[in-house]
């Protein structure tokens, strides 16, 4: 079906309930959802499609999401985002909508992201703050860790940071900023007295790129693996085989996504 007009969507989720952004069948999705807030919006006569930027794991959340919605007839900007927010669950909220040219594609689009990840140690966190951040009993050396991040910023072969690639995947990535500093971002005051957030930014990233290096931190911090064994894993001679260490979801956020052009 051909559609009139497109419009780009920026949206905000907590992700703790959802399995992901990807709708499948007999689980919640945050794009099932979003189409299900649609469906409150928009009346039986306007026929719409929304595609996302990118899939999500699931519980992870996203501080600026990206959609582009296609619709048959135009839309009052204002008034939709106040109709999809009193719509829209409360872990879902809209932040902008505005109309694009015929020309753009969301997937096509080259984009830029940054994650975080939230962690503390030491102690078992409060309940309330699983949602948000990971936190591990045992202690960590967080200043060896915030060596171990500093080298994945460059251009690195990312075959041991990927699960289930494609015969089409290019390993051979960039990243522009990767580093572990005091969490002042997120703060609550059943937080942790003291976290911490491991910040990434690039253009592009793998399947469970951002857990499998925070895994590997987390080993860093445990005194299982050095400095080396990060810089090797990087190498172009890498053995490609991904690391087992997989990081939990719940403490991953899409904290920022602007588009290139």
């Amino acid at each position: 079906m051909k559609y009139a007009h497109s419009y780009l969507m920026t949206i905000q989720f907590l992700g703790f309930r959802f399995h992901g952004w990807q709708k499948q069948t007999n689980a919640k999705t945050v794009h099932e959802m979003i189409d299900k807030t649609l469906d409150f919006v928009f009346d039986d006569t306007q026929v719409y499609k929304t595609l996302g930027a990118g899939r999500t794991d699931a519980k992870v959340s996203a501080s600026k999401y990206a959609l582009q919605l296609f619709v048959k007839s135009s839309i009052n900007e204002a008034d939709f985002i106040a109709d999809f927010n009193y719509n829209a669950p409360p872990d879902i909220r809209m932040l902008s909508v505005v109309k694009t040219s015929a020309s753009f594609n969301i997937i096509q689009s080259s984009k830029y992201k940054e994650y975080h990840y939230y962690f503390s140690f030491g102690e078992k966190t409060h309940p309330f703050a699983a949602p948000f951040i990971v936190g591990l009993p045992e202690p960590l050396d967080v200043d060896l860790m915030m060596q171990g991040a500093s080298l994945f910023s460059g251009v690195h072969f990312f075959h041991k940071y990927c699960t289930k690639p494609s015969e089409k995947t290019v390993f051979k990535r960039e990243i522009d900023l990767c580093e572990i500093v005091e969490n002042t971002v997120l703060q609550a005051n059943f937080f942790p007295e003291k976290s911490y957030v491991l910040k990434v930014k690039g253009k592009g990233f793998l399947r469970y790129q951002i857990r499998l290096m925070m895994g590997v931190l987390f080993e860093l911090g445990r005194g299982k693996v050095d400095l080396d064994f990060i810089k090797a894993s990087l190498a172009e001679d890498n053995d490609r085989l991904h690391l087992p260490s997989i990081a939990p979801s719940s403490g991953l956020q899409l904290y920022d996504l602007d588009f290139e052009d």
